[in-house]
């Protein structure tokens, strides 16, 4: 047995900063007003030169590093060489120092499943509503989220020049979430977060069946959870198949851990294996508590109208 750091502990230890150095090729690309945006499947699926590039530094730096590991990345890019200054190979030792979950100590480089959004968001992005942005980098095992890092590049952007720009938040469940703080939660209110660029009849007929007190719309799967673990949101509410495994593997992790929970809208969890389809066809119900009361006011023709991925 190996008496250093579980391997997966050392891969959330990279992905951590890795996360961060996409994060900054993120910003790096804004800052040169030079996006390079193209429409994948239409004006509100677009990529930009920032989804290329972090996608080409988190996945060659992360495969150098864990060659056995697989990686799926959202974006679909031709294979080429990686140049050195996408690399990054550093790594958190906050997280090293950490006691892995025993349950997980003895996993191996090759049962490990890692999911990538280098920019979730792209549509807020070239909009700047910087603050939906996110980097997410999620791992599985067994099917489940059990580790996540979401960075956000443009955290702190409304303070204006010489702020710090940008935060990562990461969690593993059996260990807790970190690089964030509780703010008062909703309570017995029920606020609801949910889509700003993708709604339709089915979306707007299942948040109204909650109920809700206040209905956030923001960008973004990483920034909706992170809505939930900083207690400015009861649930977020997504029925509708829009939703990717790259968008939801790392938020679920952290969201886990912090003792919430991630499932379709009838109920039942998502599995993160390399062979499942990527598209969660029967939309996103995510809560930090009281996950049951939400999953009971899905309407009917809200069920049926979303298939069971």
């Amino acid at each position: 047995m190996s008496s250093g750091p579980a391997v997966v502990l050392r891969l959330l230890a990279s992905a951590h900063t890795v996360a961060a150095r996409a994060g900054a090729i993120v910003r790096n690309v804004l800052h040169t007003g030079e996006l390079g945006i193209v429409e994948k499947t239409g004006a509100d699926d677009l990529q930009t030169l920032a989804d290329r590039l972090a996608q080409q530094s988190i996945c060659a730096s992360l495969a150098q590093k864990f060659p056995k590991v697989t990686i799926i990345g959202e974006e679909e890019l031709p294979s080429e060489e990686i140049s050195n200054d996408l690399i990054e190979n550093g790594h958190s030792e906050e997280i090293l120092q950490r006691t892995c979950p025993e349950e997980y100590r003895e996993l191996k480089e090759e049962e490990l499943v890692v999911w990538v959004d280098p920019l979730d968001g792209t549509k807020e992005y070239t909009e700047g509503l910087l603050d939906n942005v996110t980097v997410l980098i999620g791992i599985a095992h067994g099917g489940k989220a059990i580790a996540g890092v979401i960075n956000q590049p443009f955290y702190n952007y409304q303070l204006g020049a010489g702020a710090h720009l940008g935060r990562t938040i990461w969690g593993m469940p059996g260990l807790g979430a970190f690089g964030f703080q509780l703010q008062e939660a909703p309570g017995d209110r029920r606020v609801i977060t949910t889509t700003r660029s993708h709604s339709n009849k089915v979306v707007t007929d299942c948040v109204e069946a909650m109920e809700p007190h206040e209905v956030v719309r923001v960008g973004g799967a990483g920034n909706k959870v992170i809505q939930l673990v900083e207690g400015r949101a009861s649930a977020y509410v997504f029925a509708s198949p829009g939703c990717k495994k790259w968008d939801t593997c790392a938020p679920e992790a952290i969201l886990t851990a912090v003792g919430g929970k991630l499932t379709d809208m009838h109920g039942n969890a998502y599995r993160y294996d390399a062979d499942v389809k990527h598209m969660n066809s029967a939309g996103v119900l995510a809560t930090l508590r009281n996950h049951e009361y939400y999953i009971r006011r899905v309407p009917q023709s809200v069920l049926q109208a979303l298939a069971l991925d």
